[in-house]
């Protein structure tokens, strides 16, 4: 809750006028407590993993011409009641595991020192800051994900969100509800080590959560912005990790390549993708030289 009981008192106090930004924050947030706007998560959440997925799932069920030749796994179709049967699984867990962990939570955030007061982030501010979340989150998680790995995390707790070999976006929070509170602490880490702005840190859970399920989409479009991102893994990286399943002790970073380049867990993509280059590079050959002898043929 804001210590200004009018847009007057919140000028007074910074000594200059109110930017447009921060007048609808004052009108929005003055008279709600600081718990109140930090569970504004919960609905973040619940609509991200509701709506977010859909459009993928579209393509999916109705199977698009001219955008299946993107599904990273072609060959695998989700019917229906499967994809429906995940993301009830996924709104189960939502209600009894991450909508309780966001009410309970906020002595930990207000201990960080996560402020909602004014003056609001600048844009600079905001980007640095989230740009240290992704970073922080994405090694910390790396190292997280491989444990999981190992025998016990796999059969344990693991498992379950492999059930999915060829993902869906609904599938980025299905996973065993241990796995859902270990992996909170690397997305927790980020704030605690640079506490910002409460906007800022929405942004932070929405835009983590929209880059699962990015990730998890199966669908590797050429035109995705996120390939603009220097190291971003993407759909493709993430994707090869489902596809060999259990035994993969492949790409387990979340968002980024580098942590698989440099600990030398990303051969086997790496040697897969040097595969495929080949056969498509032979296959374009083969094809020329078709096109060349019946055209020679037919010259004849």
């Amino acid at each position: 809750m804001l210590p200004f009981h009018s847009l007057s008192a919140a000028q007074a106090a910074l000594g200059r006028n109110l930017t447009y930004f921060e007048t609808l924050w004052f009108n929005y947030s003055h008279d709600k407590s600081n718990y109140f706007l930090y569970c504004h998560n919960i609905l973040f959440l619940f609509l991200i993993f509701s709506l977010i997925p859909l459009p993928l799932i579209f393509l999916e069920l109705f199977h698009v011409s001219g955008i299946h030749k993107y599904k990273i796994q072609p060959k695998v179709r989700l019917p229906s009641a499967e994809i429906f049967r995940c993301y009830k699984d996924v709104m189960r867990m939502f209600f009894l595991v991450v909508g309780p962990l966001q009410l309970v939570s906020y002595p930990s955030i207000n201990m960080i020192g996560i402020r909602t007061g004014l003056p609001l982030p600048s844009g600079g501010e905001i980007v640095s800051q989230l740009v240290v979340y992704f970073m922080v989150e994405d090694y910390t998680n790396y190292w997280v994900h491989r444990f999981l790995h190992c025998e016990w995390g796999y059969e344990k707790i693991h498992r379950v969100h492999h059930e999915y070999t060829a993902p869906i976006g609904f599938a980025a929070p299905y996973a065993h509800w241990a796995e859902v509170l270990i992996l909170g602490i690397p997305s927790f880490l980020g704030p605690a080590m640079v506490p910002g702005h409460m906007i800022t840190f929405w942004l932070w859970i929405a835009l983590r959560q929209i880059e699962a399920i990015e990730t998890h989409s199966g669908y590797d479009f050429p035109w995705s912005v996120t390939k603009l991102i220097p190291f971003y893994g993407g759909a493709d990286h993430h994707d090869y990790h489902h596809y060999v399943g259990g035994q993969s002790q492949s790409n387990f970073a979340s968002v980024f390549t580098y942590c698989d380049y440099i600990y030398g867990t990303d051969k086997g993509y790496r040697y897969q993708k040097k595969i495929l280059k080949k056969l498509k590079e032979e296959a374009k050959i083969s094809e020329a030289s078709y096109y060349s002898t019946a055209q020679d043929v037919k010259s004849d």
